[in-house]
């Protein structure tokens, strides 16, 4: 194997060394600055999920008290898909949901079965991970089939869309602290449905469900911004020292 010593670089003049030097610091600091700020704003959620479901922290002029009820009353969890690995292809009409695709695998399997419209899951759906890695989600794809191991969950007119998914998110949050924050969990659709939760007035579910979507909001821009940035550093760092 050839020593490092060996090898020939090219070095420029100690004047563009610097120019470049400052330009990757500068950089630098816009990432961290970002990633800090990311940090921030889920800090902040995490605080006022806790507060909030906790009754700690109301938004003024609501005072009204909570209705307490089991989560199977204000929301039905229907099963997935259970495929067979011969009805999974790798091209097809419907993409096939995964619980990978919400987190890092970006495989897509496919399918060209014809089922009940309540195994589809369209854009605007509230479904829940159950199995290892688990937690709430708003679907912002195209129409999929969903697999066994999400739920959909269709809610009645107790709860709002935003409101439940923000209530899931706090139980989640609970769910780690109590399993030293392990998310290979399993969780059973009776656990959930028999689950006791509070629920305001429909008007006070609006109002915090808009509060937490403006957090979410900002969080997903700034994930995207932290990934362009990153991405920005690679191409540059190429292009300077890559001939």
């Amino acid at each position: 194997m050839p020593q490092l010593s060996s090898y020939k670089v090219d070095i420029p003049l100690k004047e563009e060394q610097s120019l470049i030097g400052d330009f990757l610091i500068h950089l630098d600091n816009l990432i961290t600055a970002n990633q800090r700020k990311l940090e921030l704003l889920n800090r902040l959620k995490k605080g006022y999920l806790q507060q909030i479901f906790d009754q700690k922290l109301r938004f003024t002029g609501f005072k009204d008290a909570w209705h307490k009820c089991k989560l199977g009353d204000a929301a039905t969890f229907i099963n997935g898909k259970a495929f067979k690995q011969s009805e999974l292809l790798d091209s097809g009409r419907y993409p096939v949901l995964r619980v990978g695709n919400f987190y890092t695998n970006n495989s897509w399997y496919f399918s060209n079965l014809e089922l009940q419209d309540k195994f589809y899951a369209k854009k605007g759906d509230l479904l829940y991970t159950w199995s290892a890695t688990f937690g709430p989600h708003i679907w912002a794809g195209n129409k999929v089939i969903y697999h066994y191991h999400i739920w959909k969950i269709e809610l009645n007119n107790k709860i709002e869309k935003q409101f439940a998914l923000e209530l899931l998110e706090a139980d989640k949050t609970k769910i780690l602290n109590n399993t030293n924050g392990s998310t290979m969990i399993h969780i059973t659709k009776n656990e959930m449905e028999s689950k006791k939760i509070y629920i305001p007035n429909n008007n006070e579910q609006e109002k915090i469900g808009n509060f937490f979507r403006i957090i979410d909001d900002l969080v997903i821009v700034n994930q995207k911004k932290l990934k362009l940035l990153r991405k920005q550093k690679k191409a540059l760092l190429q292009k300077i020292f890559i001939q």
